[in-house]
């Protein structure tokens, strides 16, 4: 009798070691489906929303007359403005012949001592934006112009 219960026994461990690989199988299964789950949930919401299209205005190149010591000096810029709206574009484009102006007013009183200098184009980009603080018709709207871009920039 002995041996039937001895069997009984070693069958019966068997089946518990074999549950047991099954249980920790399918737990090890379910713990690594989640733990993908998050990492595909993380990598979606990780993926960086496309940034907005910039909108430039582009002004055409043309050229000044600088101040000098030194005798006849000439700039010849081209530039663009980063707008944040059409709006804006559009009230720009509209106007360009005053921006024009205003631009050749502020360039011409410039030195190209000064306009040489990475300095002094740094600060030409800050007195262009400026020049928008002023309205250039009543009413207008809020212009969104964030930087003044140099396409060309020849001083001679």
């Amino acid at each position: 009798m002995a041996a039937p219960r001895k069997s009984r026994s070693l069958l019966l461990v068997g089946l518990l070691i074999v549950l047991l690989a099954i249980a920790s199988s399918i737990a090890v299964y379910f713990f690594l489906d989640a733990r993908d789950g998050n990492e595909s949930a993380d990598v979606v919401e990780e993926q960086p929303a496309e940034p907005p299209v910039p909108i430039f205005v582009t002004i055409q190149p043309f050229t000044v007359n600088l101040q000098s010591d030194y005798g006849d000096r000439l700039l010849y810029v081209g530039l663009s403005l980063r707008v944040n709206d059409d709006e804006t574009k559009d009230f720009l484009t509209q106007h360009m012949p005053e921006v024009r102006s205003r631009l050749l007013m502020l360039l011409s009183g410039k030195s190209a001592e000064e306009l040489i200098k990475p300095e002094g184009k740094i600060k030409l980009k800050q007195q262009i934006l400026g020049l928008f603080d002023e309205p250039i018709t009543t009413p207008q709207p809020t212009l969104a112009i964030s930087d003044v871009l140099f396409s060309d920039f020849i001083v001679q």
